[in-house]
């Protein structure tokens, strides 16, 4: 199976204009995140996808491909789903382009996954534990069913549990979701093709479109953590970040 590794990359952003091009340990971020992509051993093609000729030129220096689409596009996974047009594969990854230190073998294990289950979709989730991470709005939380398949994503702790803290009630199990998505090539094609849904809207989260539409979504666990760059003082973290990276620990079932 085919698959191609996409990297949406926009200049304009609210908290982080230029967010692409910021240098990370004198390269742009953009280029940490393709070069993270090109260690992939199950991908075929990585391409950036952008909207602004600085970040395209920025692209073609340090010799990645890359691919102009439109500005008009509501969501990054429009943005692929343009590139789909151009670029055939089987499978679309969508990496974004904020992610310096995403872990290549990990997203490995994600493509792996897509390619041998049958849902339309696949993506990443870890367990959390801090009450700070859960109660977080910014950090998304999923809930999967015995198969592994995704029931809701919410910005709310999910699931709420009733009895937790009395007696036998046990200790409640969170996951966090890693926005690192493998569409298959028609499953693109047809969520691209819906309207944003109520749920969509609500939370602000893209992926309910699809569970809405009666789409399936298999939450693949893993350890590798989310240290996505929004704002300046998430690059100095990474920054640090990169000091002394460890790999992921044995991985959990979900």
């Amino acid at each position: 199976m085919k698959t191609a590794i996409v990297i949406p990359a926009r200049f304009a952003s609210t908290r982080f204009p230029g967010k692409p091009l910021v240098l990370l340990r004198g390269k742009p971020l953009v280029q940490w995140v393709w070069e993270r992509a090109q260690k992939c051993r199950r991908a075929d093609r990585v391409v950036v996808a952008t909207d602004d000729e600085r970040i395209y030129r920025a692209v073609e220096f340090f010799g990645g491909e890359v691919v102009m689409t439109s500005a008009d596009h509501p969501s990054g996974t429009d943005r692929i789903a343009e590139v789909a047009r151009r670029v055939k594969a089987d499978l679309y990854v969508n990496l974004q382009g904020d992610e310096p230190v995403a872990d290549p073998r990990e997203i490995d294990r994600l493509i792996a996954a897509a390619v041998r289950g049958k849902a339309d979709i696949a993506t990443l989730a870890h367990r959390i534990d801090r009450p700070a991470e859960i109660a977080d709005p910014n950090c998304v939380k999923v809930v999967a069913d015995a198969r592994g398949r995704a029931l809701y994503f919410s910005r709310a702790p999910i699931p709420f549990h009733r009895d937790a803290g009395k007696k036998g009630a046990g200790k409640p199990v969170y996951w966090r979701h890693i926005g690192i998505y493998a569409y298959r090539a028609a499953a693109l094609k047809r969520f691209v093709a819906f309207p944003p849904s109520p749920l969509e809207r609500a939370e602000t989260l893209e992926q309910l479109r699809a569970l809405e539409n009666g789409m399936t979504i298999a939450v693949v666990p893993t350890e590798m953590r989310c240290h996505g760059v929004d704002t300046p003082a998430d690059l100095r973290a990474v920054e640090k970040l990169l000091g002394g990276k460890k790999g992921p620990k044995k991985r959990p079932k979900i």
